[in-house]
């Protein structure tokens, strides 16, 4: 029967059954557009096998494909909102890893991490997954989820995934260990990047490519979109503030490289003819340092300025456009860990680059976590053992009076090394972990001679310095031998214990140890304190004393010494001390460099206490450039 002869049926019938009758119609009417609108968006919803990763081409909606009720969203942003999954959303439980060529780099995958055209990408093998994973925390914290990480290996690939990061595979079957910065697998991953770049901006989106060993700290992008004129905006080394504002650097005044850590590409023709060439240059000769062929390629032309206002500048071909990203904002480790630019200019900075530091990857990672930038496990930050630490005692005159110089510069830190060689020594006994103190240090470290501090740079003296630029900060987190070293004695960043990351129940569990001069009132050996939270110690106490006294303590979380000077006497089992010594001898590097002076170098000494015509010297001959043992 029709519905034409069925309406009229109803309209003769009874007004019960006619209610009756509207409302089952209602009702298959109101079904009949929910089932056609549930087949009709099928297709934007993924099994679980799949979860975030691409659809193939066949099952992607395309623009005629999409709803034209009312005023319909470009299809560009209507394909966004159906594809693009939550980050850190893992896969269904029970669920596979779907196979590796679904991970492969297309311009359907990119398209579903896309933002008003815009994807943020960073890429490395699994040695880098804490990095990668501090990098993502960041970005989906300030908002941005806009991204993909390139995985040069399988394994990191397939951690990616079940922690529910958009991830795509590199094809570059990588080594999963730490490569180290210079060496041939240094280079090759350089080499990639060019290559990641040159493949995806024929894709037609915006790029902004990022170094593992960097956060964000601040959403860039409205930022970028500043300068929509620009090819590619790129990071510097430079030191020297060009400008006090948010405003690009001045071109004219960068004399440093520019920096591939962090730099923003344009699908413009000029942009990708760059990429090409940058590409074939480095596959021409793989001795070349990726960021080195970037920058001669960039100043083969550099000028002049695109006009008044925006700081660009006419580079490489004469047509590419090229801007300089503010080194105050978009830091370095120099302008961020030690000159502290942003701070002195009132300025809130977008991200921070781990350059200019001296400790390998450990170093880089020391430097975030002394930046509390760093996303660490949470054991982390509540060890079984516990911590110690202490509050460092430095005159003022060792601060701040006299000249800045070397041999000042080695007073100052020569004073807090040796109480750092107690404490080192005392929480090796207590098994405990030593949060280091704050370091300050007058003259600057760098790879070349110089006079203090850079001239034009904001350098403060005497400046708070990074660990790395007194001791070898990989030497101390890496596991050496015990029959020749002792036991392994763990540390934390000066910071540590201002972390917010740091539970309740460490920061709750304390013992302040006020030392005491032997002898006097109330100054005695007790595992129990004169009040509570508070332990009286003998100075230069023993090995045998401090592990009578601290015995009843395992529980306490923080102990906290109010001095290390004079705080202990020594080992009392010589072989133990004799480790120790060796240990201790391999945690300080060098500073550098004193100018017009071949080697410029100065070693630091562990135990320069003992040696009373010990002088802040370089190595006069070839046979004296050695370390301290």
């Amino acid at each position: 029967m029709g519905w034409k002869s069925r309406l009229q049926e109803i309209a003769n019938s009874k007004p019960l059954f006619l209610t009756i009758y509207a409302t089952v119609i209602i009702g298959i009417l109101f079904s009949f557009v929910y089932v056609f609108s549930a087949v009709y968006s099928g297709n934007s919803s993924s099994a679980p096998s799949s979860w975030w990763l691409p659809q193939s081409s066949s099952d992607s909606p395309s623009a005629a494909q999409q709803p034209t009720v009312g005023e319909a969203l470009p299809p560009a942003q209507q394909a966004q909102s159906k594809w693009m999954k939550p980050i850190w959303e893992v896969p269904p439980s029970g669920s596979k890893m779907p196979p590796l060529k679904t991970f492969q780099l297309t311009k359907e995958l990119v398209q579903q991490r896309v933002r008003d055209n815009v994807v943020v990408v960073t890429f490395g093998n699994y040695a880098f997954m804490d990095f990668i994973l501090t990098w993502v925390k960041h970005l989906t914290d300030i908002g941005v989820d806009n991204l993909l990480v390139g995985a040069m290996d399988t394994k990191l690939l397939e951690a990616l995934y079940w922690k529910g990061i958009p991830v795509f595979d590199m094809g570059s079957h990588m080594s999963t260990i730490d490569v180290g910065w210079g060496s041939p697998t240094f280079h090759k991953m350089g080499r990639e990047k060019v290559m990641l770049i040159d493949s995806v901006l024929p894709f037609g989106y915006e790029l902004l490519m990022c170094d593992t060993d960097m956060v964000w700290l601040k959403n860039p992008l409205p930022y970028l979109s500043r300068f929509p004129e620009a090819d590619v905006l790129t990071s510097t080394d430079s030191v020297v503030p060009t400008v006090a504002d948010d405003r690009l650097d001045v071109w004219q005044q960068v004399g440093a490289a520019f920096n591939i850590g962090i730099f923003h590409w344009r699908p413009t023709d000029s942009a990708k003819k760059l990429a090409k060439e940058w590409k074939e240059l480095l596959l021409a000769d793989d001795k070349i340092w990726d960021q080195n062929g970037f920058n001669e390629l960039v100043h083969r032309q550099l000028g002049p300025s695109v006009d008044d206002d925006t700081g660009l500048v006419y580079a490489y071909d004469g047509s590419l456009k090229l801007g300089l990203l503010p080194a105050s904002l978009f830091c370095s480790g120099h302008t961020y860990f030690v000159q502290a630019m942003y701070q002195q200019l009132r300025l809130e900075p977008y991200a921070v680059h781990t350059t200019f530091q001296f400790a390998g990857t450990e170093g880089k990672r020391h430097r975030l976590r002394e930046g509390m930038v760093f996303y660490d496990p949470p054991e982390y930050y509540d060890s079984p053992g516990g911590f110690l630490t202490f509050k460092p005692s430095i005159p003022k005159s060792l601060l701040l009076d006299g000249e800045h110089n070397v041999a000042s510069h080695f007073s100052l830190v020569n004073y807090q090394i040796k109480q750092i060689r107690t404490a080192l020594a005392i929480a090796s006994l207590l098994n405990r972990i030593l949060v280091m103190p704050p370091l300050w240090c007058r003259l600057d470290r760098l790879w070349f001679g110089h006079p203090g501090v850079l001239a034009g740079s904001m350098t403060r003296q005497p400046f708070l310095c990074p660990l790395d630029h007194v001791f070898e900060v990989n030497v101390m987190l890496k596991e050496l031998p015990k029959g020749e070293f002792g036991p392994g004695i763990n540390i934390r960043e000066y910071s540590f214990l201002d972390n917010p990351a740091v539970p309740r129940q460490v920061k709750e569990s304390w013992l302040d140890v006020q030392l005491c001069q032997a002898g006097s009132q109330n100054c005695q050996v007790s595992n129990s304190t004169s009040r509570p939270g508070v332990l009286k110690l003998p100075k230069l106490s023993n090995e045998e004393t401090l592990k009578t006294a601290f015995s009843s303590f395992k529980d306490v979380k923080v102990i906290q010494f109010s001095s290390m000077q004079d705080a202990f006497l020594g080992f009392t089992d010589k072989k133990r001390e004799e480790k120790f010594r060796n240990r201790m001898k391999r945690y300080v590097g060098i500073w550098c460099c004193v100018e017009n002076h071949t080697p410029g170098h100065i070693y630091y000494d562990m135990y320069w206490d003992e040696k009373p015509d010990w002088k802040p010297t370089p190595p006069q001959t070839r046979e004296d450039d050695h370390p301290p043992w």
